[in-house]
């Protein structure tokens, strides 16, 4: 195959040595068929054993590759070195805290998901020998949003996460959307306790980089809409339940 000298330009933080984060060049001999992963191994293996960064899987599936290219977060491992010029700027995601070089700290992100509380919570034990069945439209209800890869580029393009902090970001929540449309869950009430308090779901103000940059089409945007609107008719028939409940 053809190649193409590419300089791939990295923001290196190493914190035992650098008060700040500061561009190195590499210049970098490229295949047609390359992506930014495959620049940053290259550079890894062959011109500098220092770098660092996260990957795993090199098929979009494990969601580690996360960063920004060219201003623009991307998975590393999807995103092809012939779609730009003679220099590629790679940096850590927006948003996040950089640990070392393109490695961002993920712990807040763990807390917020771990918030939502993320998993089945049963709404009754099926009888003896059974099992609770979905068909398949109740399984469309929430598949799309279960395709997450917790890559967190939806963190680095939300402007509400970069101004607010506490924001739960629309992975978490979406994620939680998923076991509310869950036929086979009853844990609603109290994923609201953090979906829909001041920081989740009525800090998005819809702007919809989070679905624009997600590359499994989770559609976090979409989720959280529907989100408040749940949120919203539960405010108005709560007080009707309770009062046919007395």
């Amino acid at each position: 195959m053809t190649e193409r000298t590419v300089r791939i330009e990295v923001l290196r933080y190493r914190p035992e040595t650098d008060e700040r984060p500061e561009w190195q060049g590499y210049d970098v001999p490229c295949r047609e068929d390359w992506v930014v992963l495959d620049a940053l191994n290259y550079i890894k293996d062959h011109l500098d054993g220092t770098l660092s960064y996260r990957w795993s899987c090199h098929m979009a599936v494990c969601g580690s590759c996360g960063l920004m290219v060219e201003g623009e977060p991307k998975l590393g491992c999807k995103t092809f070195l012939r779609d730009y010029g003679e220099r590629v700027r790679v940096e850590p995601l927006e948003n996040l805290a950089i640990e070392r070089d393109l490695i961002v700290d993920m712990s807040d992100f763990g807390d917020k998901l771990a918030a939502v509380q993320p998993y089945l919570m049963p709404r009754g034990t099926p009888p003896d020998g059974e099992t609770y069945r979905q068909t398949p439209a109740q399984l469309d209800r929430f598949r799309q949003y279960s395709m997450c890869i917790n890559c967190l580029l939806c963190y680095a393009a939300c402007p509400q996460v970069g101004l607010n902090p506490g924001y739960i970001g629309p992975a978490a929540l979406a994620l939680a959307h998923r076991y509310d449309l869950d036929s086979r869950d009853a844990g609603h009430d109290r994923r609201a306790e953090v979906t829909a308090s001041e920081q989740g779901v009525w800090e998005c103000t819809f702007v919809g980089e989070c679905s624009e940059v997600c590359p499994k089409s989770v559609d976090p945007a979409g989720a959280i809409q529907q989100m408040k609107l749940a949120c919203s008719l539960d405010y108005v028939l709560h007080p009707l339940r309770k009062g046919e409940a007395s």
